[in-house]
């Protein structure tokens, strides 16, 4: 079955661009960005802006803006079994024009390792400015939240 992910995440005041590899069932479910409770990523973003955390996807939404930051996913389109970025198959790639004409985005931050590898395949030309950053998931047991918190820093 083929699933559709969300739209990307801006407006013309973006400076920072994270991508991740597609929506989590969760995160379909609560229709919004890392809608897993379990996932680090709003803990880690609220931390490295001495924030609150956001809960609710407006909330999430008033955070991104205030900071400046803009989300989607490499991936805007696939079939994937449960929320498992190894089983992605037919995946239709994002045009990061979208976002890139239209915001003066400064960094771009891949989270985790298939965002990072499907960006390589297909963006090099935007590699040099890209970081990549281990997967906020829950399942990555090899997290360091240092790294991310670094990175969000130097903007």
């Amino acid at each position: 079955m083929s699933y559709k992910g969300f739209k990307p995440f801006f407006d013309e005041n973006s400076k920072i661009l994270i991508l991740g590899s597609f929506p989590s069932v969760k995160s379909r479910e609560t229709d919004f960005y890392y809608g897993n409770p379990q996932n680090r990523f709003w803990r880690v973003l609220a931390e490295a802006f001495g924030d609150a955390v956001p809960v609710s996807n407006d909330e999430k939404k008033t955070f991104l803006k205030k900071h400046r930051i803009a989300l989607w996913d490499v991936v805007t389109e696939c079939e994937i079994k449960g929320s498992l970025d190894s089983s992605i198959k037919n995946a239709v790639i994002a045009d990061l024009d979208r976002v890139l004409s239209f915001a003066n985005i400064e960094k771009i931050i891949l989270n985790g390792g298939k965002a990072r590898d499907i960006f390589v395949k297909n963006y090099k030309n935007l590699c040099s400015s890209a970081v990549f950053l281990p997967s906020t998931s829950p399942l990555n047991t090899r997290f360091d939240k240092k790294l991310w918190i670094d990175a969000l820093k130097q903007v």
